[in-house]
């Protein structure tokens, strides 16, 4: 059973930071490509970042050089470092495990204040 558990969720300020984790369970971690999503009230869910088995990363335009992806494969665990937080920033993140089977998180909500 695979199971995609986020955390690290919560209200900031903006101009703060907040780390998200996801722990997997259920896959070969090491295998794995991984991604994070976010959605926002009345909008699509759109890609963030995503992180290939090796380490390299890459992001949405709206992140870039605000955010980082990494992954801990002894952990099981991929992170989404958030800095220089912005209002428009405020959704719910999913973490998802991508390939020809696709899995998520139950999601972690991010807010930002102005």
């Amino acid at each position: 059973q695979v199971q995609l558990v986020e955390s690290g969720g919560g209200l900031v300020q903006a101009g703060g930071s907040l780390r998200l984790s996801c722990r997997a369970s259920g896959i070969v971690f090491t295998l794995k490509t991984m991604g994070w999503y976010r959605q926002a009230p009345g909008k699509q869910r759109e890609l963030v970042a995503v992180i290939i088995p090796t380490g390299g990363g890459t992001y949405a335009d709206s992140v870039k050089g605000r955010f980082t992806i990494s992954r801990d494969n002894a952990k099981n665990t991929v992170y989404l470092q958030m800095n220089s937080l912005k209002p428009e920033d405020t959704a719910v993140y999913y973490c998802s495990s991508l390939g020809s089977s696709t899995y998520w998180g139950q999601g972690t909500q991010v807010t930002v204040s102005s």
